[in-house]
């Protein structure tokens, strides 16, 4: 069972890294393989808490290193709630991939578990239009949110922005599902790179 690991989180800060200074991406240090994948990207300063400045991936399957390289960018420079991390904020930022595996289909709801499943949100809102959504596994735990705070809140996620009502929430049709995830701050990447590579990674931006 492949997991995620460190050497996948390098490959996605190789991949922003080389993004800005125009290199070539060094080759990953893991195998292929095909899962659901996300990347992550957020940010730390003054040693706070860190703050999301990215995450975009796909419930479907992908080749791992395609779909790392591709996401890798992707959430850090397109994800619409966020302006594109700039090459200056590199230092400061942390990286989490995440391999999502075990889909099951929720029997209602509330069946599923804080800090262990992710969940999809499907449902047709009051004026017919079909919506989706998805939180991570640790989004709820981290916010420290209630299972009906962490469903409501997936709900305005998928743009509804009406009134709720349980009889509403009975509809939704949840899939859960669980994931493999590793965090890697920019300080171990540097690290990581200079004890295999021999250099520390340059963020000098070429023009």
């Amino acid at each position: 069972m492949v997991g995620a690991s460190k050497e996948m989180a390098v490959y996605c800060f190789d991949t922003l890294v080389a993004h800005y200074t125009g290199d070539v991406v060094p080759a990953p240090g893991f195998e292929e393989g095909q899962f659901p994948l996300f990347v992550t990207w957020k940010k730390v300063l003054n040693g706070g808490e860190p703050r999301l400045r990215g995450c975009i991936g796909t419930l479907e399957a992908r080749c791992l290193i395609t779909g790392f390289k591709d996401y890798a960018l992707t959430s850090a420079l397109r994800d619409r709630r966020f302006p594109p991390i700039q090459a200056r904020e590199i230092p400061y930022l942390e990286c989490t991939v995440s391999l999502l595996t075990d889909y099951e289909s929720a029997s209602s709801y509330l069946d599923w578990e804080i800090g262990k499943h992710g969940m999809i949100l499907e449902f047709t809102d009051p004026e017919s239009v079909r919506r989706s959504a998805t939180y991570l596994p640790e989004v709820a735990a981290q916010e420290g949110w209630t299972k009906v705070e962490t469903v409501d809140s997936l709900v305005r996620k998928a743009g509804y922005m009406g009134p709720l009502t349980e009889s509403m929430r009975r509809k939704f049709r949840i899939t859960r599902y669980q994931s493999s995830l590793y965090t890697m701050h920019y300080s171990e990447y540097a690290a990581y790179v200079k004890r295999i590579r021999g250099a520390t990674p340059l963020l000098t931006v070429k023009c």
